[in-house]
């Protein structure tokens, strides 16, 4: 049996991810903050030596406040490169989940693995740029790591921080859906980001684009995703925001979207 210690458990890609390694017959440990500090190396090197992992899977974000100070650099920056640094040392797997926000708007995709990221620091979001600074670092401090850029995870209910809450959120509040004809968002299934993050802690080295959007407007994947769901959504087509945000990189090992939604190979109704 094969250990695991998940960061980030609670959120939707970690529950997933839960979900996957028990099925694969892992043993599974998470990782309390309120326990081990992210501020304090020692503490993390003696959790880790003493819960002997073979992989660590890194999903956290500072999404949480914990009143640390400086808090969204030392969770999204300052944690990762640190684990890099003691799964060298110490002879554990590292999964670094990155995210498609090391790309703005301002870039052109599809990107691939050798598109150049372009957050900065000066941009009103740090986010991306702390996940690209965090990139950097890791495979600095372990070649061997991976580094798996995520784009918008969908789930199967509402309650958490994926596509299908915020599209019941829109509708709920709004009472209608607005969606981009000309956007084209990096989008995955939780159930195959999890897989191929177990896959990836197995084989896997350096960086990785996981994306199952082969070709579908955000529009499109609304339609088909209401067809599924029952068709209660009032979704409204515009062309408000223009941005192909897809990720390409066939070594990921991603299935499509149309897998698990036959609609998307139908033309949408608009």
């Amino acid at each position: 049996m094969q250990k695991s210690i998940i960061t980030g458990i609670k959120g939707a890609v970690g529950s997933g991810l839960r979900e996957a390694l028990s099925q694969a017959g892992w043993s599974i440990q998470s990782w309390d903050r309120s326990a081990v500090s992210v501020a304090d190396r020692t503490a993390m090197r003696h959790f880790l030596e003493d819960q002997q992992p073979q992989v660590v899977f890194h999903l956290a974000t500072a999404a949480q406040p914990t009143d640390l100070p400086n808090e969204s650099w030392i969770v999204n920056v300052e944690w990762p490169t640190t684990l890099a640094e003691l799964s060298r040392k110490l002879g554990f797997k590292l999964v670094f989940t990155s995210s498609v926000m090391v790309f703005t708007e301002r870039a052109k995709g599809p990107f691939n693995p050798d598109s150049r990221p372009d957050a900065g620091p000066n941009d009103a979001d740090s986010y991306g740029y702390e996940k690209l600074t965090a990139e950097q670092r890791v495979l600095n401090a372990n070649p061997h790591a991976v580094i798996a850029r995520l784009g918008w995870q969908i789930g199967d209910a509402p309650g958490s921080n994926q596509m299908i809450d915020f599209l019941e959120t829109q509708q709920t509040e709004r009472g209608k859906i607005e969606a981009s004809r000309r956007w084209y968002p990096a989008c995955s299934f939780i159930a195959d980001t999890a897989r191929v993050l177990v896959n990836l802690a197995q084989d896997g080295k350096g960086l990785f684009l996981l994306d199952s959007n082969r070709r579908w407007s955000f529009y499109e994947i609304v339609m088909a995703l209401n067809e599924q769901r029952g068709g209660h959504w009032q979704v409204v087509p515009n062309d408000a925001f223009i941005f192909d945000q897809r990720m390409d990189d066939p070594m990921a090992g991603m299935p499509s979207l149309a897998e698990r939604m036959p609609g998307l190979n139908q033309p949408p109704n608009v």
